[in-house]
């Protein structure tokens, strides 16, 4: 276990508000604001345990959905670029970040008509894997193409359907290692791009945070954290149940200096 932050490695992660209860559900079911706080708990401790110096982020009450700050920035080399969240109640979560983002690198902005979840972009290497979904618009995938190509970035879109986020079915596990929701996205584009796949049948397991060396795996995948390890993976199991009501997950909850994806 890493007791001390390793340089270059931060993240960014905003509290959970007690207006968690309103929070955007495709399914609406009742959510617990106190065992998400404690679980948000977990989940900071394990991003310091692999060496992040974390920052955290006041609650908004007016944004029950401000936890899920991956979904404000798209964090690049030398730029961030502050999204338009697609659903029209996140676009007051942005400012705050904004603000706390512009200390680290400069800020650019996306316009309107654009819109884009930051949860529907998966960076490995040098690609930017970007889903086209009903929080993300082309509008915004040529604006984040612009400001990527201005960094030698390369943006790639992928369609995807059935599913909130590109992240809601694949993340980077590994360099070079996809982790998928089987059957459920064209995984063509990785593979053309020389990259490994390994697919889960568990709906939650395609969501997995790699941070350097280890990688967290939701406790409700534990047959996807078992393959990875079988595959050599250094993998941690951590319970995110009540952030899984609200439609979010593992990458969801952190924005991340110096990590892959």
């Amino acid at each position: 276990m890493i007791s001390s932050p390793v340089p270059g490695r931060r993240a960014l992660v905003r509290a959970v508000p007690g207006s968690f209860t309103c929070a955007l559900q495709s399914r609406p079911t009742a959510l617990n604001p106190e065992l998400a706080r404690s679980q948000h708990a977990t989940y900071v401790a394990a991003l310091e345990g692999a060496g992040y110096r974390v920052t955290l982020l006041a609650a908004d009450e007016s944004c029950p959905d401000c936890c899920f700050i991956e979904d404000t920035a798209v964090i690049l080399d030398g730029v961030t670029l502050i999204t338009r969240p697609g659903a029209p109640s996140r676009l007051p979560e942005t400012p705050a970040v904004a603000a706390a983002l512009s200390q680290e690198q400069p800020v650019v902005y996306m316009q309107a008509p654009a819109t884009m979840d930051g949860g529907d972009v998966l960076r490995v290497g040098r690609w930017l894997f970007a889903g086209r979904t009903a929080r993300t618009n082309a509008a915004g995938i040529d604006r984040l193409s612009a400001v990527a190509a201005e960094v030698g970035l390369e943006v790639v879109p992928v369609a995807v359907a059935g599913a909130l986020h590109l992240k809601s079915l694949c993340t980077l596990a590994a360099p070079e290692l996809i982790v998928a929701v089987a059957h459920r996205i064209d995984l063509a584009t990785f593979r053309a791009r020389g990259l490994r796949v390994l697919e889960t049948d568990e709906l939650a397991g395609g969501n997995v945070l790699a941070l350097g060396e280890v990688t967290l795996v939701s406790a409700d995948s534990p047959l996807t954290a078992s393959a990875l390890a079988a595959d050599g993976v250094s993998v941690r199991s951590i319970a995110i149940s009540e952030f899984h009501r609200a439609d979010g997950a593992l990458t969801c909850l952190s924005l991340r200096f110096g990590a892959p994806g």
